[in-house]
């Protein structure tokens, strides 16, 4: 069972070929555990990337990204279990 603590931290990954700064917050929806990531594009653009907590796993809940985004996914997932344990 996952705490309910406040969690919130930045990590720069690689993807598209540039370094970008990844924002990932944790909290509480209506349905349970979130994490929220944002991320700026070149053009300085803000993308939203929505996982939720269902069975033992954080899933992927956003339908639209870009390809640079889609690439380190995974990436983002590892990231999101080292931080919660």
């Amino acid at each position: 069972m996952l705490s309910q603590r406040y969690l919130q931290f930045t990590n720069l990954i690689k993807a598209g070929g540039q370094l970008h700064e990844f924002n990932f917050r944790r909290s509480m929806g209506t349905e349970g555990p979130l994490f929220t990531v944002d991320v700026a594009d070149a053009r300085g653009d803000r993308h939203y990337i929505i996982f939720r907590y269902e069975g033992d796993q954080w899933v992927l809940k956003s339908r639209t990204l870009p390809p640079w985004i889609e690439e380190v996914i995974p990436k983002i997932q590892e990231l999101i279990g080292t931080q919660i344990g």
